[in-house]
C-alpha cells in the first residue's frame, strides 16, 4: 500500500529544494514531535548516492537509523529512492503560492497506515515550517 502526505511552502524553489537535501537542514526539521531530533545526517544525492540520518527521541531512551539509496534524481523537481523493500517518492510541484511537496511512500506492515501517514505529514509540516522560517 502506499501512502500520501504533502504540505505547501511559501519559499521559492532553490530554498526548498536545498533545505531537503542539505544534511545540516535535514538535521534541523527531520522530527515528528519536539521531542524527537535528527542527530546526523548525509546525502549523497545522485542515482545509486545513499542517504542515511539517524533520529532519536531527546531524552535518549530510543532512537532509529533511516537509510537509502536514491534512484532517481531531478533537481528541483523530484527525489525517488529505495529504502529496504519500499520505495518513496518526493515531488516538488511549482503553484502560485510556493512549493507543493508531495512524498509517497510504500507502507511498512509493522505499525498501521493511520500512524506512518500521521507521523510522516508531522515531519513535512516541519519541514514547511523550517522553510518558510529561514528564508
Amino acid at each position: 500500500m502506499k501512502i500520501t502526505v504533502d504540505a505547501l511552502a511559501h519559499a521559492p524553489i532553490a530554498r526548498v529544494w536545498a533545505a531537503y537535501t542539505t544534511p545540516q537542514d535535514i538535521r534541523q526539521w527531520n522530527a515528528a514531535s519536539d521531542d524527537w531530533h535528527t542527530t546526523r545526517a548525509n546525502v549523497d544525492l545522485r542515482v545509486g548516492g545513499e542517504f542515511s540520518s539517524r533520529m532519536e527521541a531527546k531524552d535518549g531512551s530510543v532512537g532509529f537509523d533511516f537509510a537509502g539509496t536514491y534512484t532517481r534524481v531531478e533537481p528541483h523537481a523530484l527525489i525517488e529512492y529505495t529504502f529496504g523493500d519500499r520505495v518513496g517518492l518526493v515531488e516538488f510541484v511549482a503553484v502560485p503560492e510556493g512549493i507543493m511537496v508531495r512524498v509517497t511512500f510504500d507502507a511498512e506492515t509493522d505499525n498501521p497506515a493511520e500512524m506512518q501517514r500521521q507521523g510522516w505529514q508531522a515531519i513535512l509540516d516541519n519541514f514547511v515550517r523550517y522553510v518558510e522560517g529561514h528564508r
